[in-house]
């Protein structure tokens, strides 16, 4: 009897809720923590870019029109749906990264999507507020999710990184559009796995894999992009991207990678209202 080959799973981009390869047909390869070849990965273009954010926008009233609690209801059940695939999680995370830490990363990330799944309808009344003014009126300042979030992931941690990026912004009603990890991509492909078989509305997040110093530009100075965050742009790069991002008045962000609600509301404007008293 021939001996078996196993089935390579083919790793691919994540666009509205489905797994197109790239438009140009373009790979690259990926190495394991070891230097040896682990697979090839899709590489994505500024088409693909240009694609994400469209459906990111068409998906965008939705989430932000769902009620706080029901956003809160959809992160826990990411949060789920990876406990159920943890072992595979942490199989990725210790090919991309090695054994050491593997396990302690993948619960951290699944316990972000907890954290944030809590704060969701809190969130207004943490950060919101009702200021003194002088005069008779009701002056009021709440968080409003921002739109369209282009994140560039840390390269390091390639899972914990990613999901302490996402999981804010979704917990405002953002909408996402993520770079993952260049030289360890695959964790974010086995997230986007689980995004897919949550409650998560189609378009709400999307994954690209590729050259990050190739696709930042184009997020950057794409104009249907609200916010952008720095948190895995290069040194090298940074200031370009900054300065592409401030040339069409988009919110710039840089993440702390600690759980807390200023993390959600970086990627969100503040609206104050007046209100006349006794009206």
């Amino acid at each position: 009897m021939p001996e078996r080959v196993d089935v390579r799973k083919t790793y691919k981009l994540f666009l509205g809720g489905d797994f197109p390869r790239s438009e140009s047909g373009r790979s690259y390869e990926v190495m394991d923590s070891k230097g040896d070849w682990l697979a090839n990965a899709s590489r994505a273009s500024r088409k693909d870019l240009r694609d994400a954010v469209k459906v990111a926008r068409s998906a965008w009233s939705k989430w932000a029109g769902a009620t706080a609690y029901n956003r809160g209801q959809v992160l826990y059940r990411i949060a789920e749906m990876m406990e159920t695939r943890r072992a595979e999680l942490v199989a990725e995370v210790a090919g991309a990264e090695g054994k050491r830490g593997a396990s302690k990363q993948v619960d951290e990330a699944i316990d972000t999507w907890v954290w944030y799944a809590g704060l969701a309808d809190k969130l207004t009344q943490i950060m919101g507020g009702l200021n003194p003014v002088a005069g008779p009126y009701f002056n009021l300042t709440a968080p409003e999710p921002t739109g369209v979030c282009g994140i560039v992931a840390p390269e390091t941690p390639s899972l914990g990184g990613l999901v302490g990026r996402i999981a804010p912004a979704l917990c405002g009603g953002n909408v996402v559009i993520a770079l993952a990890s260049e030289p360890h991509p695959l964790p974010a492909v086995a997230l986007a796995e689980c995004l897919a078989t949550s409650d998560l509305p189609k378009g709400v997040v999307n994954i690209l894999t590729g050259h990050t110093a190739e696709l930042t530009p184009w997020l950057a100075s794409h104009g249907d992009v609200d916010a952008l965050d720095v948190t895995g742009v290069g040194a090298e790069q940074l200031a370009d991207a900054e300065r592409a991002g401030a040339d069409n008045v988009k919110r710039v962000i840089k993440g702390s990678g600690a759980r807390s609600p200023y993390e959600a509301t970086a990627f969100m404007e503040m609206k104050t209202v007046w209100h006349p008293k006794g009206a």
